[in-house]
């Protein structure tokens, strides 16, 4: 089993296409692996054992006729629990949803399923994905594998704790502010925001329409880009589906190189409430970059100051909106229904039993900024911010291919540090934010652990919108030299674990 889970999934996917390895042994293997280790981890909030057995059968037995396999077929994977499965559960960490079975499929699952990639359970996360540590979760908090007394980062923490504890080999997340790359950053995972509109949000349960973005996470940067490709492609049925061939992102993360390309730093992603591990990791990625041949380039990028503000109007805003439909009336929790009460009496008894503190604080906050009189000040001039934000990546876009940056200004920090600061907590988005506002492509991958408490440090690198190959082509080049000079930190088992 041990030898099983610690192959990247492209090592797994070939081990089963040439009958080394057979799908449902894949399987028994991470799923064995799941009940070791998941009790103390808590990763998934449910596992689905006889599904993802099924389709490693049906793997084998495609294999067994002849039939081509695809490039992930019997690798497992972790889905967050925001992407509607039909007959398993989907709750998006919360009690609102708490048992609710989905008729249909997400198109990102139904094109992991079409993929052949068997799907272990659906992972835990902040509820609704408001969140950065995994804490908000209404069935409680996920643990970091490097330490369980930390956070796993969030909203994705249950995503990228399985992968860091071994329990799954890939995994998909969601990123409206930094969810997919924060989580990936505290555990020493690779993790990808695509471009805006790159891979189909229909059946992703809605947080912030104009920012929420699916994506792969992965331990490697290439089972990453494999992955990517299989969910990526326009949708009919999303609006905001970009119609337009997926970028060449496979063969950029195998042919990884930074050769003659210009790599921006921006200023403003450092300086006050940056670890100093931190940034060391930082500094030296950057040099490595330079000795693989890439020219460095300084930015200023001014508004980049106000993304914070931008997004904390942005996002609760429209999650305000989108939560609306969560009224105890057509689906999921109903409270109050005992012919006592009105129909609004049972939509506000049921919002109030089923909603966390994080979503009502949220919710709130955007209706305040949408109502009448406050609109113009607060949400209208978070827009004009967010216009602002994109005008600067398209100014230093003319002037570099790629822009680097710590993807986070801290390590992972202990669980209840920050749950009684909410400002504390939105800081972990600090350096994620202004590429959601912008809708570009961005990845996070290790540089190292920070000296300081020995735990993991992600490098973050931004893209111009519908040039994600570009994000491969540098991570691949940097994961690869890094694992050259210093070896890569996931290679051995997590110290908690």
């Amino acid at each position: 089993m041990t030898d099983i889970i610690k192959l990247t999934a492209a090592e797994i996917a070939a081990k089963i296409a040439s009958g080394e390895l057979t799908a449902v042994e894949v399987t028994e293997a991470h799923l064995a692996r799941i009940e070791a280790v998941d009790e103390k981890v808590h990763a998934f909030l449910h596992i689905d054992r006889e599904g993802a057995l099924a389709q490693a059968r049906a793997v084998d037995e495609k294999r067994e006729r002849g039939e081509k396999l695809g490039p992930l077929a019997g690798v497992p994977l972790a889905l967050k629990d925001i992407f509607t499965t039909e007959g398993v559960p989907t709750t998006v960490g919360s009690k609102i949803l708490e048992g609710w079975i989905p008729p249909y499929d997400a198109t990102v699952t139904r094109k992991l399923k079409a993929a052949d990639v068997v799907i272990l359970g659906k992972t835990n996360m902040d509820e609704f994905a408001m969140g950065s540590s995994t804490e908000n979760s209404a069935y409680g908090p996920t643990g970091n594998p490097w330490d369980l007394t930390k956070i796993p980062g969030g909203s994705g923490g249950g995503s990228s704790a399985a992968l860091a504890a071994f329990e799954a080999p890939l995994a998909i997340g969601t990123d409206t502010g930094g969810s997919i790359r924060q989580p990936a950053a505290v555990t020493g995972t690779v993790g990808v925001k695509p471009t805006y509109g790159a891979v189909s949000r229909y059946g992703m349960v809605a947080f912030s329409s104009s920012l929420d973005q699916g994506g792969p996470c992965a331990r490697t940067v290439l089972d990453a880009a494999l992955l990517h490709e299989v969910i990526a492609g326009h949708d009919p049925l999303d609006s905001t589906s970009i119609d337009a061939p997926v970028p060449p992102v496979v063969e950029a993360a195998r042919n990884g190189s930074v050769a003659g390309m210009r790599v921006g730093v921006v200023k403003q992603f450092r300086g006050e409430g940056y670890q100093v591990g931190v940034i060391q990791r930082f500094d030296e990625s950057v040099a490595l970059l330079k000795e693989l041949g890439a020219e460095i380039v300084e930015l200023d990028c001014p508004s980049f100051d106000l993304a914070l503000s931008a997004y904390y109007l942005i996002a609760p805003s429209e999650c305000s909106s989108n939560l609306a439909r969560f009224d105890g009336l057509r689906y999921g929790l109903r409270t109050g229904d005992d012919g006592t009460h009105s129909a609004e009496e049972v939509t506000s008894l049921t919002r109030e039993a089923g909603f966390g503190p994080e979503v009502k604080r949220r919710i709130m906050l955007g209706t305040y900024a949408l109502s009448s009189g406050y609109y113009d000040a607060y949400y209208g001039s978070a827009q004009k911010v967010r216009t602002l934000i994109t005008r600067d990546f398209e100014k230093a876009f003319e002037q570099v291919d790629v822009i680097v940056s710590p993807t986070t200004p801290t390590t992972a920090f202990a669980i209840g540090e920050r749950a009684d600061d909410p400002m504390a907590m939105y800081l972990a988005d600090l350096c994620t934010i202004p590429t959601n506002l912008a809708g570009n492509a961005a990845m996070s991958l290790p540089c190292g652990l920070a000296p300081e408490d020995n735990l993991p440090v992600g490098l973050q690198i931004i893209a111009p919108a519908m040039q994600d190959d570009r994000l491969y082509k540098v991570g691949a080049a940097v994961e690869a030299a890094f694992v050259e000079k210093w070896g890569h930190p996931l290679l051995e088992e997590a110290p908690s674990l």
